[in-house]
């Protein structure tokens, strides 16, 4: 459950496990402090890769390790800490690993309570595009959820939509639609139901979307969404949703090119078997944000180059390869 977040001003999550704000650094005269949260789980072992990746190629940062506690922090209500919140809101960069919330037993989410509202994270960003080199049953996929990130939840009940919150996500996926050459943003709904909510949704979308007249504008219920994401994915370009069709969307997308280990999300269990892709493609996401993008650039092709090669590969890639292994080829192609 890796998450990317990036501020624009406020700080803004996408789904690739990193935090950053908008500043740029194109020639560092000192390395760039960031935030490593390893997360727990497989968390450690995929962090250690892309530290022993980041190294490899001389990217010119320097990890703050941060570890959540034992036991819950009552300051946070969950096993982030505080020094862990404060050391993201110092660096204004960070990367986090995937962390694991108890069910059923009043722990506050560790990623939606603690970290997206300490930082009023509001846009998870997820990418999802087909890599060179592994073949699935879809061909050119290439896709960006947004999710808007921090109402609509659920307990019981659904609880509010805001105008704030969606137009703020709104204007989110059309400037981001518009800076990466996007052509059409749709917005994700079930309005036919939820009329007050999702319509609400909606309208703030439509407003938007006047703001943009070169980006074209669709509404689609979910339902539909599904039935043509399985069909032919191409149809759809940048898709805006509130916060729980987020979370299902994303992780639909990631089916279609190989699974959550590709994407800004990974869940394993077994040691020494985790892919660490979504992770440091998270990180390459980071860098580039950071305007390093030579740095950017070497390390995903290094990735792209193992998994097309197909020698090393991990588990959930069809391959028996370790973790160590998998990472050991990648710092060999750089």
């Amino acid at each position: 459950m890796a998450s990317l977040m990036v501020r624009v001003r406020r700080l803004v999550q996408s789904r690739a496990n990193g935090i950053f704000s908008h500043r740029s650094f194109s020639s560092p005269a000192h390395p760039i402090p960031v935030t490593l949260i390893p997360g727990d789980g497989i968390g450690p072992e995929i962090a250690d890769s892309v530290k022993q990746v980041f190294t490899t190629a001389d990217v010119p940062i320097t990890w703050e390790e941060q570890y959540m506690g034992e036991e819950i922090d009552p300051r946070t209500q969950s096993f982030l800490t505080r020094d862990n919140v404060e050391s993201v809101k110092k660096n204004k960069f960070a990367l986090k690993g995937p962390m694991t919330t108890p069910i059923g037993k009043g722990f506050r989410s560790l990623n939606y309570l603690t970290m997206r509202k300490e930082l009023n994270l509001y846009a998870n960003v997820r990418p999802c595009f087909s890599l060179p080199g592994y073949k699935t049953k879809y061909d050119n996929v290439d896709l960006i959820t947004i999710r808007e990130n921090t109402e609509g939840v659920v307990e019981s009940l659904k609880i509010i939509i805001t105008r704030h919150a969606s137009l703020r996500v709104a204007e989110y996926a059309f400037r981001y639609a518009k800076e990466h050459g996007r052509e059409r943003v749709s917005a994700i709904h079930k309005a036919n139901i939820m009329q007050k909510t999702d319509g609400l949704f909606l309208k703030c979308c439509k407003e938007v979307s006047e703001k943009y007249p070169e980006i074209k504008y669709e509404e689609v219920v979910i339902g539909n969404c599904c039935v043509v994401l399985v069909q032919d994915p191409s149809l759809f370009d940048v898709l805006v949703m509130p916060n729980l069709y987020g979370d299902i969307i994303s992780d639909l997308c990631a089916g279609l090119i190989g699974g959550l280990g590709l994407t800004p999300r990974c869940i394993y269990v077994e040691y020494n078997k985790a892919n660490p892709t979504a992770l440091l493609l998270s990180g390459v996401m980071m860098l580039r944000h950071m305007d390093l993008h030579d740095k950017a650039d070497r390390i995903q092709e290094a990735v792209f180059k193992t998994i097309a090669e197909g020698k090393y590969r991990t588990e959930d890639l069809g391959g028996k390869s370790t973790t160590t292994d998998f990472t050991k080829a990648i710092c060999d192609h750089l």
